[in-house]
């Protein structure tokens, strides 16, 4: 379906776009030959971004910025305003996302509720925001969510980050089952980095680490995969590859199917069997 939208047209609408990944996925929509809209909390930031795209592009791909907090419903609306006057949506990409606030299952309350205001209910509000009228549109289209790994394999560590990140993959797979099921032109995709060096991650770690990916690798990676029709796209990093994910959401699938403790693979008595399944 990327395919089909890239040549159908229109404009790509990304959130989160001002660094990193949403910077770089910007960049590539309007190298296809989209518009682009860059939504982003206004700064800098966002407008360097918008300067940097609107000079790698080609002659009459418009690039727009637009300030936008995901956490207020009448900034999505007013953003998909702009989006369809400006001209067909042929790409959302809901990728706006914060990290770094730490919690606990019994502690840290509001830090759950920034982290699930703005992980979770800013890619819902995005959706209601405009794929009603995209399927009104009944063009050929895109929806990409940004997840993550601790949405899928829960690691411990930060529960209210992994529970919003486990909340976007599903509110994808139901998405990607309601667009097929309403015969829309439109696909969904659940978009899941791997250890990606963005600017993020630089303001604690100066230097790119070896095991780390360019965000450029990431996004290229994950267009491929969109390319052919994927929906669960996990990007590897220069130490996690394709098959260790595999073998690491496998482990934590049979965590259900086998009763055993929960995340068994940081319990103790499973450490040995987890490192000989991983390398099997």
């Amino acid at each position: 379906m990327y395919q089909d939208a890239i040549k159908a047209g229109g404009y790509a609408v990304v959130t989160g776009a001002a660094s990193g990944v949403g910077r770089v996925a910007a960049l590539r929509f309007a190298q296809a030959g989209l518009g682009v809209i860059l939504a982003d909390l206004a700064g800098d930031k966002l407008d360097e971004a918008v300067a940097e795209i609107r000079s790698a592009s080609a002659d009459g791909v418009e690039a727009i910025g637009k300030p936008t907090d995901v956490t207020k419903d009448a900034d999505l609306e007013a953003l998909a305003d702009l989006a369809f006057s400006s001209g067909p949506v042929a790409v959302l990409m809901n990728n706006a996302g914060i990290g770094g606030l730490p919690t606990t299952p019994w502690s840290g309350l509001d830090n759950w509720d920034r982290l699930l205001d703005v992980n979770f209910r800013g890619v819902l509000r995005g959706l209601h925001a405009f794929v009603p009228r995209m399927i009104e549109a009944n063009r050929p289209a895109v929806v990409i969510n940004t997840g993550s790994k601790q949405g899928i394999t829960t690691p411990p560590g930060n529960p209210a980050y992994n529970v919003s990140k486990a909340a976007v993959r599903i509110l994808s797979e139901q998405l990607a089952h309601e667009l097929r099921k309403a015969e829309a032109p439109i696909s969904a995709h659940l978009f899941v980095p791997g250890f990606t060096y963005t600017g993020m991650i630089a303001r604690s770690i100066p230097d790119k680490p070896a095991s780390a990916w360019t965000s450029e690798q990431t996004v290229d990676y994950f267009i491929a995969r969109m390319s052919k029709g994927d929906f669960y796209i996990l990007c590897p990093d220069n130490d996690v590859d394709e098959t260790r994910d595999r073998r690491r959401v496998e482990w934590s699938a049979r965590d259900v199917i086998e009763n055993r403790p929960a995340l068994s693979r940081w319990h103790s008595e499973y450490a040995e069997a987890f490192a000989g399944f991983e390398k099997s």
